[in-house]
């Protein structure tokens, strides 16, 4: 079994902490063999990408154009066993890992090849000064130029080791900053597969460092770097939380996109089956590990039953099982850990007074390896309760009831810590565009959980702080600076 190397300063670097196993979820076989950085490796990283920095902020768009795009080719290249391999490490469903892990990669490379050639350059509106203490009459003329913010830390998340960090490091290196990944530790050898592209495509040494480690030591100094500029960061709340706190020491920039609970208020006159289809997702994307996922269902008392009775029986469907077999609509969970957390939100939901339409248990696939949570709906919730309030982070759905009008529906939506995602059913689109002005989120969907590429994505209240996607991402890893000439 290989045994994987750091990537630091252009080269393939030994760990100084050795080797630890990344397991695959589905049956606990080992994957392969992640390394473990010691922080002075780590600080060798930002020191290469800080010395890089220089002369890569200055080549020109179109070579850093040409990167991302020889990287997109060799991904695509090499789809298939880096898709599997992304299987191995996530027990993503065979559906999923083919249309969500290196495939996006590919595509957001793409899109951010050509976003290295967006303008940069804004003039702005002449302005006209009298004479006075500041000196002589004039004519000022000024310039917006987007500036690379600098050396960025990306930490990203386990839940796609291919989307995740492409939509980090693409714009990240097309407004020519440089790159420290640190990737999550369950899953770290996709991200190294990423850097193997960008290696053979020609990025100069230092551009893009990956440190992986299981120790917090890593991630630490991955942010706490002098080196380090800017941390964008894909992951809790809470570890959220603790990042800014060391960014606030020396003004780093920031971009969060953490937690979420998304609310999806479902309308009495709603169309019932596409609110299930829409919020049957999480139990079968990611196995519910997914920040967006509608895991809150705030649906009015007429349409009550029947709605819960719809997403009993769209359940009753679900395959659980080996996530590289032909039907499995439902995978494992990412680790045993994480598994036994899920379930103790499901006992607590229980000893909380919610009732189990479905689900609850845990299945047994193949052997009894893997590490599998049953897709579980709770129902007669209500909104004090911690499964309601909390994110699981799992295939679990809550469901509360309404009796009132909009302003109760909204009320019970914004009456959260987060605010990613949010969802609107409702066969008045006038209504639902009107509620998902009101809601606290950062994105509304409208009667879908469909996303729009190019739309800004990022959270209200402690959801994170920032936007990206499309050329929101390329404002996200940039600087605006000002130049005011006079004529």
């Amino acid at each position: 079994m290989t045994a994987q190397p750091l990537y630091i300063g252009g080269e393939w670097v030994e760990p100084a902490g050795g080797h630890y196993d990344v397991v695959n979820p589905a049956d606990e076989s080992v994957v392969g063999l992640a390394p473990e950085a010691s922080r002075e490796q780590v600080a060798d990283a930002a020191r290469a990408a800080a010395e890089a920095l220089e002369s890569w902020s200055r080549t020109t768009p179109q070579a850093r154009a040409e990167i991302l795009d020889r990287a997109a080719d060799i991904m695509q290249r090499e789809f298939e066993p880096w898709t599997a391999l992304a299987q191995a490490e996530t027990g993503a469903p065979t559906g999923i890992a083919r249309g969500m892990q290196v495939g996006v990669g590919v595509a957001r490379f793409r899109r951010y090849a050509r976003g290295a050639l967006e303008p940069v350059e804004k003039g702005l509106p002449p302005q006209v000064t009298e004479a006075g203490p500041m000196g002589r009459a004039s004519i000022l003329g000024a310039l917006e130029v987007r500036q690379p913010v600098g050396v960025v830390t990306c930490i990203t998340s386990y839940n796609n080791p291919w989307a995740n960090p492409a939509g980090k490091v693409a714009p990240a290196l097309a407004m020519g900053n440089t790159v420290v990944v640190k990737p999550a530790p369950q899953d770290p050898l996709s991200v190294f597969r990423m850097a193997q592209a960008l290696h053979e495509a020609g990025v100069p040494a230092g551009v893009v460092n990956v440190v992986s480690g299981q120790s917090v030591e890593v991630g630490e100094a991955a942010v706490d770097s002098p080196y380090v500029d800017m941390v964008s960061f894909t992951g809790s709340t809470a570890v959220g939380q603790r990042i800014a706190e060391v960014c606030g020491r020396t003004m780093k920039r920031q971009l969060m996109e953490l937690g979420g609970k998304g609310a999806a208020i479902v309308f009495e006159d709603a169309d019932l089956d596409a609110a299930v289809m829409g919020i049957g997702t999480t139990f079968s994307f990611y196995s519910g590990q997914i920040c967006t996922a509608p895991t809150r269902v705030i649906v009015h008392r007429s349409v009550y039953e029947p709605l819960v009775e719809k997403l009993t029986g769209y359940l009753a469907f679900m395959k659980i099982g080996d996530p590289a077999a032909a039907g499995t609509v439902v995978g494992p969970v990412i680790s045993a850990a994480h598994r036994d957390r899920v379930e103790s939100y499901v006992e607590l939901g229980r000893k909380e007074g919610a009732r189990i339409a479905y689900g609850g248990e845990r299945p047994v696939v193949g052997e009894g390896r893997g590490f599998y949570v049953a897709p579980t709906l709770l129902v007669d919730c209500t909104n004090d309760m911690r499964v309601v309030r909390e994110e699981i982070f799992g295939p679990v759905v809550v469901v509360v009831p309404f009796d009132g009008d909009e302003d109760e529906a909204v009320a019970l939506a914004n009456d959260s810590d987060f605010g990613l995602l949010s969802y609107v059913w409702s066969g008045d689109s006038a209504r639902a565009f009107r509620v998902a002005r009101r809601l606290r989120a950062g994105g509304v969907g409208v009667n879908t959980i469909g996303r729009n590429m190019e739309a800004p994505f990022g959270g209200f209240k402690r959801s994170g702080v920032g936007r990206d996607v499309g050329s929101y991402a390329l404002h996200a890893y940039s600087e605006v600076q000002s130049i005011v000439w006079t004529t």
